[in-house]
């Protein structure tokens, strides 16, 4: 969510807009712009009330009633995500963000295991808010019916609110389809984890969204639907990552970096010549040393470091002209997960361990994986 900006902040959760939200509003005004007469008719059969056309085809209205619309949709995404965000704050779940995308929203939560007890009332919340704005939206559509007393005018809001009324409704039931990472995969799983151990009940839920991903994608295929493509590339993407990560917190639940560092630490001067800690690296098989300068660490060099200068400059070059200063570090008690989530991060490969200001170890990606195949065999 790097090319987010904030807007706002609401109930203590900032709230982010991704760049891709400003290319779905002109595709969203135009698609219902262009299908406006066809929209109408539904809505009006949908209801069961008459809609006036006269204002709402007129001019460029169709395309600006269009761009209201897509808004409204996404102010009811924005609700369905605060109400999990709300439900998961109030279970002591910490809430980053909420971002608007181009396929919605998404609620960035602090990464914990999941509690089918939290999980299930956190995941009904967003559908269940989708279905009362939808009801709502409903509602106001025989209100202004009846109240408002120009045909015109009240044919444009009973359009507005009855299409928003339908879209969440539509969004209520498509959020609990239990295809794992949507909100109805995440309820099966939680009702699932109430008769089986957590990883099992994740797996099924994870392999039921995968196959509805692959539904997805052949009936996107077969009406040249791109936007179920779309989707179903997203579930799939999603139901694999959500079953990859509850792997990696089950095997690494309860590991401490100490328990998977390397110590003693292979250092290096910052004075060294980059060709001799070339040649180190082919002699210990190590990618990467820290750097220490009289007892203290300046930073950490690796061979991605090196690749960055050429073989000729290299010559003349020390460590201390490549090496990245102040590099990241974890204490000895920190979860081993978290020093995986930091190296899956910031794409680094090893973090030196500090304990107070003197080094104490090193932990790579290879370490981790290492006592990811141990506790998987044991």
């Amino acid at each position: 969510m790097d090319a987010s900006l904030e807007i706002g902040n609401l109930a203590g959760i900032p709230v982010k807009l991704h760049w891709s939200f400003l290319l779905v509003i002109p595709l969203f005004a135009w698609i219902i712009g262009s299908q406006i007469e066809l929209t109408v008719e539904l809505i009006a059969i949908l209801f069961g009330v008459p809609i006036d056309l006269t204002l709402i085809v007129a001019n460029f209205n169709p395309y600006i009633l269009g761009t209201v619309v897509a808004l409204g949709l996404f102010v009811g995404v924005f609700v369905h995500e605060m109400a999990h965000s709300l439900i998961a704050k109030a279970k002591g779940i910490k809430i980053h963000s909420i971002t608007l995308l181009i396929l919605g929203g998404v609620s960035q939560m602090e990464e914990t295991m999941p509690d089918p007890k939290v999980e299930l009332p956190m995941a009904l919340a967003g559908p269940l808010t989708s279905l009362a704005v939808g009801v709502i939206c409903g509602v106001l559509v025989y209100v202004f019916e009846a109240v408002v007393p120009d045909p015109a005018v009240a044919g444009v809001l009973i359009f507005v609110f009855g299409y928003l009324g339908l879209l969440n409704v539509l969004l209520f039931g498509f959020n609990l389809l239990p295809a794992f990472p949507m909100d109805g995969g995440r309820v099966l799983r939680a009702w699932l984890a109430r008769r089986m151990p957590l990883s099992r009940a994740t797996r099924i839920a994870a392999d039921v969204g995968k196959a509805f991903a692959v539904l997805f994608g052949i009936i996107g295929f077969l009406l040249l639907n791109p936007i179920l493509i779309i989707i179903a590339f997203f579930i799939y993407i999603g139901a694999n990552q959500e079953a990859t990560y509850l792997r990696y917190n089950i095997l690494l639940q309860d590991v401490t970096v100490a328990d998977a560092m390397n110590s003693p630490v292979i250092t290096v001067e910052p004075t060294m010549p980059l060709s001799q800690v070339i040649a180190m690296m082919y002699e210990t098989k190590h990618l990467g040393f820290p750097v220490v300068e009289r007892g203290s660490l300046v930073g950490i060099i690796a061979l991605a470091d090196v690749h960055k200068v050429s073989p000729i400059d290299r010559e003349a070059m020390q460590v201390q002209d490549v090496m990245t200063r102040n590099p990241t570090t974890l204490p000895p008690s920190a979860p081993l997960l978290d020093a995986l989530r930091v190296m899956s991060g910031r794409d680094i490969g090893r973090i030196p361990v500090v304990a107070g200001d003197t080094l104490v170890g090193i932990v790579t990606r290879t370490d981790v994986l290492r006592v990811m195949e141990l506790r998987e065999e044991t």
